[in-house]
């Protein structure tokens, strides 16, 4: 599976921004698809995860009420609709795919990553 995710751009504090991460190759609705995200000196991090049929979701507790995860099969794309960002949001975003469970993603788990889209939030 190959991944392309877009997006990112820079935004004020409290604005939204949809990433989208198309897939192509081997069979996009096998996959468990998530997002992570990695800030300047730190860690790359969960974010949020989708199923393969787009029924269960999981959030990072810092994103809950606040992203959106969600997927077109038919399309081979997996969204993150961010709102009501703040700077500590700031960070290049990746979509990565795996067979593992949603509810188990990891960095270490994670079988395909695509390149990253920087979110930069202003305050």
């Amino acid at each position: 599976v190959q991944l392309q995710a877009s997006g990112g751009g820079l935004v004020q504090a409290g604005d939204s921004l949809r990433l989208s991460c198309v897939a192509s190759g081997r069979t996009f609705s096998m996959y468990n698809m998530g997002w992570f995200r990695q800030a300047p000196g730190k860690e790359r991090e969960f974010v949020a995860s989708i199923s393969w049929s787009g029924t269960v979701t999981y959030y990072a507790d810092s994103v809950k009420g606040r992203f959106t995860i969600s997927r077109d099969n038919a399309k081979n794309t997996v969204y993150l609709q961010m709102n009501s960002l703040k700077p500590e949001d700031t960070a290049v975003y990746y979509c990565a795919a795996a067979r593992q469970g949603p509810g188990d993603f990891n960095y270490y788990g994670m079988e395909f990553w695509g390149k990253g889209t920087q979110v930069t939030v202003s305050s």
